[in-house]
């Protein structure tokens, strides 16, 4: 069973990612997103970003910084084929997975502009925010000394790929491709 880990700032292509895994390589999706909005309605709380970075900091502050990944890990672990593990956002969380057998990190980037009108596109329940918003949501991901909060500057160095998506599908498809095939030797 392979596992990748997939890091990145909003918006970045994560997603993309995720669904080419899925469609070419056959890797099940489990989402870091997906564990929080689950965890966010059984609570009654608004589902929005504010909402997810809570919980989340909430769950790793009361567990450990690598809580979440470790327990989609397991689900993965379960499912017993190739896994994506969408959505890596602490360092923690990276060291855990590192400790585990054939884990690779793939961290995906491009633009602010860009990534925000990917965003207003997507039109999901916690991209409906000015782009003032999403720069702000950003400013507050990308660095802390806590470990139990959002880190994506030092997740994005962590990584074994790092993606440029500020082109074509096809451009990021390659990129893609060219690291499957490297963790596949």
């Amino acid at each position: 069973m392979r596992v990748i880990g997939i890091t990145g700032t909003i918006g970045a292509g994560k997603g993309t990612i995720v669904d080419y895994l899925q469609s070419h390589h056959g890797f099940s999706h489990f989402s870091v997103r997906g564990y929080l909005t689950k965890i966010i309605q059984e609570r009654g709380l608004e589902l929005n970003r504010d909402s997810m970075v809570l919980v989340a900091n909430e769950l790793r502050a009361n567990h450990s910084p690598s809580y979440i990944a470790e327990q989609l890990y397991e689900e993965a672990k379960k499912a017993g084929k190739d896994a994506v593990i969408e959505s890596i956002r602490t360092v923690g969380e990276v060291t855990a997975l590192r400790q585990k057998p054939n884990f690779w990190l793939f961290a995906v980037d491009a633009n602010p502009e860009l990534r925000y009108n990917r965003i207003i596109k997507r039109n999901s329940e916690t991209d409906q925010i000015s782009f003032a918003t999403f720069l702000e949501n950003e400013a507050r991901e990308m660095n802390s000394d806590d470990p139990n909060k959002q880190n994506l500057a030092a997740c994005q160095q962590l990584a074994d790929y790092n993606f440029d998506n500020n082109n074509s599908f096809n451009e990021l498809y390659s990129q893609i491709e060219k690291a499957v095939y490297d963790i596949s030797k």
